[in-house]
């Protein structure tokens, strides 16, 4: 009997002389995929986790037909804002280039992040193609390039409580005491003008996005290490410049819940996979 999830390491991209990974889920029958792809970032203040940390929703969303890479990124342990970013528009393009042989559609792509992770899905949602967010050389098939003339557009993003705005979030994390939050920052970013340059919202308002996607935006209520006056912030800049969202809030729940199976975590998942199927592709 073939297993529900299957899963497999692949490499998508190459940094710095190393090859990026990603972790590859899908149903054990192929006839019981659809085809749409799902590109997972995690979480960890731009310095900690890896691609199996979201190892519970992604399976979710294999298990219902989804094929889903969960990314392993350069972040603050190896590297400065925005070569994650750059990593994971380099990810979206190699899933994009390497279709047929993952047997999804190069237009039915959807991408999911949370907490930094939901940050860097989000810039590169409204802005995947501009020079800032190429750089990484992607495996086509086999052979590296920069895929020139590969987007790295998605059909919508979601954003599971995104630190949207890293100078925001680093002064709240400095007057709450959140010492290894301030930590994290000072890894990935130079400094306070480099965190208020990789701001999602102030992007937006400068007018800078190129596509503005779908969006799922996630809060859980009691959340302490995402102010919820950012994520409103967020909800406001977005609706300014034209896109589309939906708003989730989740009372009574802590930052990253759905890193752990519970009730609460299924709910979510299938709040996911009903906004995924809603605007990725359709069923073959």
């Amino acid at each position: 009997m073939l297993d529900a999830v299957q899963s497999h390491t692949l490499v998508y991209g190459r940094a710095d002389g190393a090859d990026l990974l990603a972790e590859c889920y899908r149903h054990g029958d192929p006839a019981a995929r659809n085809r749409r792809a799902v590109v997972m970032v995690h979480g960890g203040a731009w310095t900690s986790n890896d691609r199996h940390s979201p190892v519970v929703v992604c399976e979710d969303l294999a298990r219902h037909g989804f094929t889903v890479f969960s990314l392993d990124f350069r972040d603050g342990r190896n590297g400065k804002h925005p070569c994650a970013v750059q990593d994971i528009t380099a990810g979206i393009r190699h899933v994009r280039a390497n279709a047929a042989h993952h047997d999804v559609d190069p237009d039915a792509i959807g991408l999911v992040g949370s907490s930094s992770g939901g940050h860097l899905v989000l810039l590169a949602a409204i802005q995947p193609d501009i020079d800032a967010h190429r750089g990484t050389a992607v495996d086509l098939g086999g052979a590296f390039g920069d895929a020139p003339d590969v987007s790295a557009a998605v059909a919508c993003v979601v954003a599971l409580w995104p630190v949207s705005d890293p100078l925001v979030r680093f002064r709240y994390a400095h007057d709450v005491g959140r010492e290894e939050l301030v930590a994290a920052h000072l890894r990935y970013y130079d400094d306070e003008g480099h965190m208020q340059a990789a701001s999602v919202q102030r992007a937006l308002t400068a007018g800078e996005a190129e596509r503005t996607p779908p969006l799922l935006l996630v809060q859980p209520g009691e959340d302490a290490n995402v102010p919820r006056g950012m994520t409103l912030d967020l909800v406001r800049a977005y609706q300014d410049a034209g896109g589309a969202l939906h708003y989730l809030f989740y009372p009574g729940l802590p930052h990253a819940f759905a890193y752990q199976e519970s009730a609460e975590t299924t709910r979510l998942a299938g709040e996911i996979r009903t906004f995924l199927n809603r605007h990725v592709g359709s069923d073959r």
